[in-house]
């Protein structure tokens, strides 16, 4: 088997070759073109901390004698019907439906989705007998968990209701910087608002594709994000387009000058300077770009699929939702500082499909855009 991100024509033979299993069926709309999405059981555990197994299968963490005697649960939560509502602050423990069986030169990673990170809602997958969150070692066999931890609104989840992907990798799938800045000369990745390319000579790879933050406002009415309402009601995931922004969301005016100072321990939505493509033959993944460089957190949904900002070839980039919140202090940001960096990763071979090309893509054209289930309103207003 060759080296690189497993496309969607062969996460679909992963499942019918069983690596990949569930009781009841795989639907279509959760194949992405290198991705599956991944989808909530019927039950939840209220936690009372995070945790990973380590030596141990998860079951046994939570107390194989029952919910009664257990350390980590509160209280166990039925997602059927209505399903029900996820706390603020809270942690959460959700089994999925989806299991693997995974051969053992095939290995996972999971992020959340785009819309996940936009409601600030933190999600991890754990498996059994695992050090570390969202890897997923090769030739795992055995049941997948999802930590949720909703963080600045309510949310209401169902049974079936998809709030993270996995990817299957085999093999050494990420550029050395060296390919990357190869790749960049023969065809750009960044481009401006006035869709020009940005040279090689301005653009910074370091372990990954830097990319700032645009403080100007140009593109979106003067307002340089959104900021979330310190007490806002519920939001009911099975609903789209449904809620009034208002409610949830304050809008920030472009400063003054090109610096603006975030709030400690506040969600905030903001925008990439530049834009963004990834080829068709290529996966990417936002990453932290340097724990050094300030106290904030700039995403939570990583994965940027194939197509992205590229569509059929005519789309000159898109921008970058950043989802941004600042750790114990209030933190200053510059209009341009890099905030983030993208990894890119080889395909095994072209997906059938693309982002952007015959699939939902929600986000394909955006720029400062919330998550699907608010109203949309002409850019910029709130």
């Amino acid at each position: 088997m060759s080296d690189g991100v497993l496309p969607d024509r062969e996460l679909r033979a992963a499942v019918r070759d069983g690596w990949v299993v569930a009781p009841i069926d795989i639907e279509d709309q959760q194949f992405q073109p290198a991705s599956l999405d991944l989808r909530l059981g019927p039950e939840a555990y209220q936690l009372r901390a995070s945790f990973l197994p380590f030596r141990e299968t998860v079951q046994s963490r939570l107390g194989e004698r029952g919910i009664a005697e257990s350390d980590l649960v509160i209280d166990q939560l039925t997602l059927t019907g209505s399903g029900a509502t996820l706390q603020r602050g809270s942690v959460y423990l959700v089994p999925l439906l989806e299991s693997l069986n995974l051969p053992p030169h095939v290995r996972g990673r999971s992020n959340p989705k785009s819309t996940t990170g936009r409601l600030d809602i933190f999600t991890r997958v754990i498996t059994d007998a695992t050090p570390r969150f969202d890897e997923i070692r090769a030739g795992y066999r055995g049941a997948l968990y999802l930590e949720v931890s909703p963080q600045s609104f309510p949310v209401r989840v169902q049974v079936g209701a998809s709030l993270n992907q996995l990817r299957l990798l085999s093999g050494q799938t990420s550029m050395s910087d060296r390919a990357l800045e190869a790749l960049y000369r023969e065809a750009p990745l960044l481009y401006d608002d006035d869709e020009r390319p940005i040279s090689p000579e301005r653009v910074v790879i370091s372990d990954g594709l830097c990319m700032g933050v645009d403080l100007s406002g140009r593109m979106t009415d003067g307002i340089i994000g959104y900021r979330a309402h310190p007490n806002p009601p519920a939001v009911d995931l099975s609903r789209i387009g449904f809620y009034d922004p208002v409610e949830f969301w304050e809008p920030i005016k472009r400063p003054a000058r090109d610096a603006y100072i975030l709030e400690a321990n506040r969600f905030y939505i903001l925008l990439s300077k530049e834009r963004i493509r990834v080829p068709p033959e290529f996966a990417a993944e936002m990453v932290v770009y340097d724990a050094g460089a300030g106290e904030i957190r700039t995403h939570y949904a990583g994965f940027f699929d194939p197509g992205f900002g590229w569509g059929d070839g005519s789309i000159l980039g898109t921008k970058v939702v950043m989802e941004v919140r600042a750790r114990e202090v209030p933190f200053m940001v510059y209009d341009g500082q890099t905030s983030f960096k993208v990894w890119f990763e080889r395909l095994r071979s072209r997906p059938e499909r693309v982002y952007g090309m015959g699939l939902g893509s929600s986000y394909q054209r955006q720029t400062l855009t919330l998550s699907k289930h608010f109203k949309r309103l002409r850019e910029g207003a709130c």
